[in-house]
This record gives structure tokens, C-alpha cells and sequence, in this order.
């Protein structure tokens, strides 16, 4: 969540800066602003509430010349959003002006001692304290800009990853960072500065990947210095970012969230792509097989995430226990970590994150990994935090995901799960060779059955019509679709603004089918599986009580679509990797009532897509 840019170099740094905010529109956020310091060294600060286009709107009568600067987009932590919560934030004397993604956790103490020493606020924010913070250290100790960064990081306690700029020396910007991503673009006698590579991506392809607790000195036309804490010079790695321009735009999609529905055959493609051999006989997954003996001895496997990505971990679960026989436990990241866990050394961990920078995620893994277990990652993007700070893991490989909502990831999430538990399972023996080869071969055409689902679009586009003034919904599922159904009653919630609630069918009858009447649209899960039987049952009670009943259902299937008052069929598949069908006609089911209720799709409300914040 928020946004950075930086720019330093010979182009007019404003331009850049505007497009790089819009490239990170995604990631959530509620104000915008830009500092600038212009060719006579006046340091120019300009924000305000709502989407980059009216921070554009405030700033077109204004002096936004310039070589450097530096951006922001804020999702509110500390104050309202408003225009004077919104970053950047100026320090006393007006000379710095810093931007600041994630929280400051002893920020009051450092303001009630700041307002000791005369200092004044404008804002609520924690971001103002640092700032003025920053300055006090520099003026007091009568240090260098990186060194008052230093100092004053050795200070804080909490989560940062912060830029600053000094008019009194317009060739450097300053950035440090703690659990917190910040990337470097280098370009040729210029630099880019950003929170993660999107902005950067359409001017160099050549990165460095601030580590944390490191500081970059990035100075105009001089080679990037990089520090640690103590001071200490570190050798900055230079890595090529395998992405195109292509990834950030829509396509001629009204929307990236449909764009990437409907790129899910393509992407779980690129997610096997090296890991199934050619004879599909063979799943071939690096990260387990180089770890070989851990897995083999594993006395359990405990997987820590948040939101979608936990609903992928619940499938994770049934897929392991089921196939490879080794305990799962599945945990919400964010309690995880509070609530003193029992760990062993022959754990393995495995923690599950879009972004690789979910803060709870990073949380509970450096939790885990203090206690001596064996730290798994499951991410998306390249180079983030997670993929750094693991033993192993294995990228998702679905490419940039803009929209808020996660569709494509959530889906690559759950491939890999599959891949890892026939991995595991054939090296622990505790599957059979048939079985083994028959799953491998049903994962290879998943995509193709992925194609033939979203060729209902138009129908369930047509359904949505029916629902899209609906109060509430209630989502069932059973087994493998359980965590189906949870993921998606998160999607038609996050973006429609429907209450959506996601329950184990059988469990409708221990309270909430007290909630049962005919306004209560239903969606059901009914696909044929161990226990289809049974959900049948589940669907009559609910129908008993006048519910309405939109069922999920596999091709040909007519018992339930008697029952039912809609139908949605999709193509047959093995019961494990139902959700990976399941999943798409539920996004689109989302997407289409949220599109006729005329909601913000990909930047819906309140929520940001990399929830770098606890």
C-alpha cells in the first residue's frame, strides 16, 4: 500500500513522476503529492486528496519545473485523508521534503519530545514526525543529510521505506528501508526511485533492490552508494528486470481485474512452464527437490497468509494432508505472530503473498525462522522481500497483477500449492505412480478448461443483472471448494460492497440458516466430487427455506439444476483441483455485479493491494 517515486537525472522530472504515480494507482490509495525542487533551488510541495488526476488538476497553474523529485501516493494511516495528511511532508525550515511508505510505531514519543524542542505540526500523520525528526538530528548533531537518516533510523521503531530530498543540495535524494519495498532503476546519467518496478520498467530495464535496513545515496551523474546502519558501505547488486510496458495496460479491457480473469489459461501455463516435463509425467519443483531431506523429515507444515492468499493456503492444506500425509496447519499471518506459536526446527513454514511484501507475512516468517524452522516462500514478484528472506519457494510466474482484487494470483497460488503436494508426495512415497501421473496429466490441461469457462461470460454477465441490488450473499462450498466459496465471497465484498459471507455447507444449519429467506441469494458449489451427495442435500434446505440458489455445477449435471434456480456449468475436473475452476466463474460472477453497480473495479475502497502496514 502507498506509492513512491523518485526521479534525479537530465529530464524534467515532474512528467515522470505523474505517470509513475499512475503506473502504482493499483495498489490503493486516497491522496497524492509531488516535491520538486526547481532551477533555483525552491523546494516546491503540492497534494491533495483523491486520485492522481486531481493532484494533476491542483499542480497545471503551478512552477513544477525541476530535475528532481520525488512522489507519493498515500493510503491513510495516521489523520483522514485529506491534503494536508498527504505526502510529501516538509520538515520545519522547509528545506527537506520526505514521503514515507508503512508506520511509525514510537512516533508520538519522538513528537511529544520534538514539541519540547519548538517544533510545530500541520498534520496527524507520522510521516510529519520523521521529517522534522530527521532535521532535528541533522541541525543538533551537525551531520550530513544520510548521516541524520542514519541516526534517526536507529530511532524508530516500526516499518518504513522513505525518500528525501534537501533544497540546499538538489543533486541527491536520499532513501532507506525496513520491511518496507524500495527498487532503483538506473538509467543512463539518470536514476528512479520507486516502491516497486512498474514505474520504472518503461525506462530501464537494470534495477538494484534496496535490502533492508540499507540506505542509498543516489547523487546526479556519481555512482549509487549504498549503506548500512553502522555506516558501512555495501556492494549494491544490479539485477534485469524480465517484464514489459505491455503487463501495466489494459488491453482494450474496460478493466485490468477482467483483463486478468480472462489471461488465467495463459498464466497458469507460464506457472507449469519448467516444472512439468514434456511427457507430463514429472513434476519437476525446484524448491522442493534441492531441499529433498527437509521435506522428507518434515514433522509438519504450517502455512501463514492473508486474505486471498490464505484461501489458497486452506487448498494448499487439503492437497498436502490428502496427498502427502504430513499435518497442515493454516494460520492467519497477522495472529500468527501474536500469539506465541509452538515451532520446531522440523517445521517447515510456508509463507503465501502476491506481492512478497504482505507485512503480517514477513512477520510471521522472520517468527518462524528465529525459532530454527525451514522457511518456504510461494510469491509473484521477483525479488521481493519474501523471495529474499526465505530458504526456498517458487514464484507464481502470472505476471504483474493490477487489479486490487486478486484473480490470476490467487490461481497461480494454488498451481504451485498442486505442484508442491505431488512433489512432496512422490518423494515422501506416499502416492501412487497411477495416481501420481493421472494428476500431473489433469494439471496440464487445466488451462483448456480454464478457456472453455470463460466462454460463459455472457451468461454470467446476464446473471449478474438479477443480483446486483442484493444486500447480501451467502457462498457454499464442501471440501476442496470450501475455501472456494470463502474466495468468493472476498470478491464480490471487495469490490461490489455486498456483504458476502463464505461457509462449509453443512455448517448452514448450525446458524446461518437463520438467515435464510427469499431475498437471500445463495451461490453453491456443486461439482461432482466425494461428496456431491451431500451438498445436494445442503442445496434442498436452503431451497426448503425459499432461498435462492445459483449453483456451480459440472457439465451435464441436471439433479442439481432441477433443484437450483441458476446454473453455471463448468468442465469436469479431479476433485483437488476443483477451486481452480471453481474460481473463475466467482470473479466473473464479482466482477459483472460490481460493473452494473458502477464501482471503482480495479481501486475499490479502503483496501490497497500490497498491505505493507499491519
Amino acid at each position: 500500500m502507498c506509492g513512491i517515486v523518485g526521479y534525479i537525472g537530465r529530464q524534467d522530472a515532474y512528467p515522470i513522476l505523474i505517470k509513475g504515480l499512475q503506473r502504482l494507482e493499483y495498489r490503493g490509495y486516497d491522496s497524492a503529492g509531488v516535491a520538486l525542487i526547481n532551477p533555483d533551488n525552491k523546494l516546491n510541495v503540492y497534494k491533495a486528496k483523491g486520485k492522481v488526476a486531481d493532484l494533476e488538476y491542483n499542480a497545471s497553474s503551478k512552477d513544477t519545473s525541476g530535475t528532481i523529485g520525488i512522489a507519493h501516493t498515500r493510503w491513510a494511516t495516521h489523520g483522514e485523508p485529506n491534503d494536508v495528511n498527504a505526502h510529501p511532508h516538509y520538515s520545519q525550515s522547509e528545506n527537506l521534503a520526505l514521503i514515507h511508505n508503512g508506520i511509525i510505531e514510537n512516533y508520538m514519543v519522538i513528537k511529544q519530545e520534538l514539541i519540547r524542542n519548538g517544533y510545530t505540526f500541520k498534520s496527524s500523520t507520522d510521516t510529519e514526525v520523521l521529517v522534522h525528526f530527521i532535521e532535528y538530528i541533522k541541525k543538533t548533531n551537525k551531520v550530513d543529510l544520510c548521516r541524520a537518516v542514519q541516526l534517526a533510523m536507529g530511532e524508530i521503531i516500526g516499518a518504513y521505506a522513505i525518500a528525501i530530498i534537501d533544497k540546499n543540495d538538489p543533486d541527491q535524494i536520499i532513501a532507506a528501508r525496513k520491511s518496507s519495498p524500495l527498487v532503483i532503476g538506473i538509467g543512463e546519467d539518470e536514476f528512479f526511485l520507486a516502491s516497486d518496478a512498474t514505474p520504472i520498467i518503461e525506462y530501464t530495464p537494470r534495477v538494484i533492490y534496496i535490502k533492508d535496513e540499507e540506505i542509498a545515496v543516489i547523487r546526479r551523474n556519481k555512482p549509487i552508494r549504498i549503506l548500512n546502519m553502522r555506516d558501512i558501505e555495501q556492494t549494491p547488486e544490479i539485477k534485469t528486470l524480465e517484464m514489459n510496458l505491455t503487463q501495466f495496460e489494459k488491453g482494450g479491457y474496460p478493466h485490468f481485474m477482467i483483463k486478468e480473469i480472462n489471461e488465467q489459461p495463459r498464466t497458469i501455463v507460464d506457472c507449469i512452464r519448467g516444472r512439468i516435463n514434456i511427457e507430463a509425467t514429472d513434476v519437476i519443483l525446484s524448491g522442493v527437490l534441492d531441499n529433498k531431506e527437509r521435506f522428507e523429515n518434515a514433522r509438519r507444515i504450517i502455512i501463514v497468509a492473508c486474505g486471498t492468499s490464505w484461501h489458497a493456503a486452506l487448498i494448499g492444506e487439503h492437497l498436502i494432508e490428502d496427498l502427502c500425509r504430513i499435518p497442515v496447519e493454516v494460520e492467519y499471518a497477522s495472529e500468527f505472530r501474536y500469539r506465541n506459536p509452538v515451532i520446531d526446527k522440523d517445521d517447515i513454514v510456508i509463507a503465501i503473498s502476491q506481492s512478497g511484501e504482505t507485512a503480517d507475512t514477513l512477520a510471521a516468517m522472520e517468527l518462524a525462522k528465529s525459532k530454527g524452522a525451514f522457511i518456504y516462500g510461494i510469491c509473484n514478484v521477483v525479488g521481493s522481500s519474501i523471495a529474499r528472506g526465505t530458504d526456498a519457494g517458487s514464484y507464481v510466474h502470472v505476471g504483474p497483477e493490477i487489479g486490487v482484487a486478486s484473480t490470476k494470483a490467487f490461481t497461480g497460488q494454488v498451481m504451485v500449492l498442486s505442484m508442491m503436494a505431488l512433489t512432496m508426495a512422490k518423494q515422501r512415497k506416499t502416492i501412487t505412480d497411477e495416481l501420481y501421473k493421472s494428476l500431473i496429466k489433469e494439471l496440464i490441461i487445466i488451462p483448456e478448461k480454464m478457456k472453455k469457462v470463460l466462454e460463459l461470460n455472457e451468461t454470467i454477465r446476464d446473471l449478474s443483472k438479477i443480483f446486483t441490488y442484493a444486500h447480501n450473499f451467502i457462498y457454499l462450498g464442501r471440501g476442496y471448494n470450501y475455501p472456494a466459496a470463502l474466495e468468493g465471497a472476498l470478491k464480490l465484498k471487495e469490490i461490489s460492497y455486498i456483504h458476502a459471507e463464505g461457509y462449509p455447507a453443512a455448517e448452514m444449519k448450525h446458524g446461518p440458516i437463520a438467515l435464510i429467506d427469499a431475498e437471500m441469494p445463495v451461490v453453491a458449489i456443486a461439482t461432482t466430487d466425494s461428496i456431491y451427495e451431500k451438498t445436494i442435500s445442503n442445496i434442498q434446505e436452503i431451497k426448503a427455506r425459499k432461498g435462492r440458489v445459483i449453483a456451480l455445477v459440472t457439465e451435464g449435471d441436471d439433479v442439481v439444476c432441477n433443484i437450483a434456480d441458476y446454473c453455471i456449468e463448468v468442465p469436469k475436473t479431479l476433485e483437488y483441483f476443483a477451486p481452480l475452476i471453481s474460481a473463475i466463474p466467482l470473479q466473473l460472477l464479482a466482477y459483472y455485479i460490481a460493473v452494473n453497480k458502477g464501482c471503482n473495479v480495479d481501486q475499490p475502497r479502503n483496501l490497497a493491494k500490497s498491505v505493507t502496514v499491519e
